[in-house]
């Protein structure tokens, strides 16, 4: 995360004040409880601010917070996209947003627009073959990958510079003398450079001399606290919502639905006028919100806000949660396998896995959670009674979990046909990728 080291020690928080695009920030009241997110202007060598990059803040106070990379990550994407909106977050400039390993694999992150976003890669992140190809699907859909926290020519910078645009050096943490060398290698690159952690002008002065693109750090501006009064929707209705999409239902369908829960359609309305999909003017009816967002960008949404809210734990530390998110996307993928070229299954599978423990979500009973939900018959029945081919992928995910793979290749065998595709190794592989995306935090 690039803030300055003294980041964490709680500085006072700043007003929004005197840089273009601000003027959204209101003052807490005593009793109503806000969100709040933290941004960061990133300035051209003459000085002009050209992006910001958006920093979870749990409180006015301006501090951090942090116990869970993936929860502090989709609260700025909840509270940018649905709460403040892009427009007052970032105004007509970039944003950069920090993203772990998990979220890149996560397709939530296609809530973010490329043409508004850049994808700041943590430093922790390592760059093997996986990353390297999801990151090459990102920039293939528009997106450019930033670098974060760079101090030294590691091994794993070598391998992750063919799949990044921009790198961020660490003014903080790089040895003096060792800059240049690693400016003009990183240079060579054809990289776009940002210094950041930059605290005094002597720092500015030696970095433009260096030739630095862009510049970040506490001699430019701390970060600015932005709030606005928290929406917290009902898990039920997003639950609901999902359900709706799962089904293939219709607009007027998902318009009523929609039309119950005020928070949820705030937000929603909030993301698609954010959006890389909106229209030239912008959208003010619940049904053109519908039709310009899509059934898929909703389900993202509403997967977003179902986990970033949680049940009072950190996202990475609720197993329920994580048990769900690992279960309905191992169930996607190993969808993809069997039918490369049907995407309509591979969303199903994922909903099938989503759906299978929901009711423990929730806290209502299988049979009376599935009834209220009106899900399309062949989830319902892979959820209730393993039919079908998404019941098999579904017994198959369940065995996996209990560490059985024996059964669940007893179980691709015996269903023959797209199935045999599934052989141990690619489970293995599959379980792999799929626990990286809601994987409890090592130190949680």
């Amino acid at each position: 995360m690039s803030e300055s080291s003294s980041a964490t020690g709680r500085p006072p928080a700043i007003a929004a004040q005197g840089v273009a695009g601000q003027g959204v920030r209101q003052p807490a009241l005593a009793g109503q409880p806000y969100v709040y997110l933290g941004r960061q202007p990133i300035l051209d060598r003459s000085g002009a601010l050209t992006a910001y990059e958006l920093l979870f803040r749990s409180g006015a106070d301006n501090s951090a917070d942090i116990l869970d990379d993936r929860l502090a990550t989709a609260q700025v994407m909840t509270r940018t996209m649905g709460q403040l909106g892009v427009p007052a977050a970032l105004g007509r400039h970039y944003g950069y947003v920090n993203v772990s390993r998990e979220l890149l694999f996560d397709d939530t992150i296609h809530l973010l627009p490329p043409g508004r976003f850049v994808l700041e890669v943590l430093e922790h992140v390592q760059f093997d073959e996986a990353v390297s190809a999801r990151i090459a699907l990102l920039r293939r859909d528009g997106y450019r990958i930033a670098l974060d926290d760079v101090s030294a020519m590691t091994d794993n910078l070598v391998k992750a510079l063919p799949c990044a645009d921009i790198v961020k050096i660490d003014f903080l943490q790089t040895v003096r003398d060792t800059l240049p060398e690693l400016v003009a290698t990183i240079r060579a690159a054809g990289k776009t450079l940002i210094a950041e952690k930059v605290e005094t002008r002597e720092d500015f002065e030696f970095a433009r001399s260096l030739g630095f693109d862009l510049f970040q750090g506490y001699f430019f501006a701390r970060p600015e606290v932005l709030s606005v009064p928290s929406v917290r929707p009902s898990r039920i209705a997003l639950v609901r919502l999902l359900a709706l999409v799962a089904s293939d239902v219709g607009v007027a369908e998902l318009e009523r639905e929609l039309r119950g829960h005020p928070g949820v359609v705030v937000q929603l309305l909030r993301l698609v006028n954010s959006s890389a999909y909106a229209p030239a003017r912008p959208i003010s009816s619940l049904r053109e919100a519908v039709l310009a967002a899509g059934t898929r960008q909703i389900a993202r949404w509403a997967q977003l806000l179902l986990y970033a809210s949680g049940r009072d734990l950190p996202w990475g530390s609720d197993p329920l949660v994580q048990l769900a998110g690992t279960r309905s996307h191992f169930m996607e993928l190993a969808a993809r396998s069997l039918y490369p070229n049907d995407p309509d299954f591979a969303d199903a599978a994922f909903m099938t896995g989503i759906f299978s423990l929901v009711h423990v979500l929730v806290g209502s009973s299988p049979a009376h959670t599935l009834e209220r939900l009106g899900l399309a018959p062949a989830i319902s029945r892979a959820v209730d009674g393993h039919e079908g081919e998404l019941g098999t992928l579904l017994r198959v995910a369940l065995s996996v979990e209990r560490g059985d793979h024996g059964a669940a290749q007893a179980i691709a065998t015996e269903a023959g046909g797209a199935f045999a595709a599934l052989t141990p190794q690619l489970v293995g592989e599959l379980n792999l990728w799929a626990g990286a995306w809601f994987s409890v935090c090592a130190d949680n």
